[in-house]
């Protein structure tokens, strides 16, 4: 006879819960717009023709502020998945 496989236990407080709260989902959610924004700032800078060399390409805005912002992004997402809250 087959051994019958028991269901993990879940505690009952958390029972049919989402493992985040809504809090960490809306820093989830400002810590994506954080990151799009620094794709943002990186884009652009090309030029029309070709030929022809764009120096912006290598401004400030594209190689030094869009790369910080999207790390802090990243780090505001880590952020959000670790808070726990206060709690009750």
């Amino acid at each position: 006879m087959g051994k019958r496989e028991e269901k993990p236990q879940v505690a009952p407080d958390r029972e049919g819960k989402f493992p985040l709260g809504s809090v960490n989902y809306k820093m989830l959610a400002i810590g994506f717009g954080v990151i799009v924004l620094g794709f943002i700032l990186m884009a652009g800078g090309g030029s029309d023709d070709p030929k022809v060399f764009n120096p912006a390409i290598f401004g400030f805005r594209r190689i030094t502020l869009a790369p910080i912002v999207v790390l802090l992004g990243f780090l505001f997402e880590i952020v959000a998945i670790m808070y726990r809250g206060k709690k009750r």
